[in-house]
């Protein structure tokens, strides 16, 4: 039994996944823009259950949707053009973590900022 055990545990610790900055930063905008999606219609949602049948959320939406795709899609560039090389050193990690930061800082912080903006214009209008 322990050697079966033994047999378990060296193969998994030989199966250590290599480091690729290119893939981690692709995970990492897939995930946020699921995160970005969701709050983006929850506050969307939120803003359309207000008073009034105002054209503003749907705006809102339009203008958040297109303001994430060229960050995201500037973010994914800058990391595919590494080599392979460059891809596994370790010395990319503060850049990742700095780009890493940002992308979330976007898809968490934008739908709430846009969404106050156009709630502030609303209010100023109305």
């Amino acid at each position: 039994m322990a050697k079966a055990w033994q047999g378990v545990i060296s193969s998994r610790a030989g199966s250590a996944k290599p480091l690729d900055w290119r893939k981690r930063m692709s995970d990492n905008i897939a995930y946020a823009l699921l995160v970005y999606t969701g709050l983006q219609i929850v506050v969307t949602m939120g803003a359309l259950h207000g008073k009034g049948g105002s054209m503003l959320p749907y705006f809102a939406f339009v203008i958040l949707v297109a303001a994430i795709i060229p960050a995201c899609r500037r973010f994914e560039k800058r990391w595919n053009r590494l080599s392979d090389a460059q891809a596994a050193d370790p010395q990319f990690g503060r850049y990742y973590r700095r780009d890493q930061a940002w992308l979330w800082a976007l898809a968490l912080g934008l739908p709430f900022v846009v969404a106050g903006l156009f709630l502030g214009v609303a209010k100023a209008l109305a």
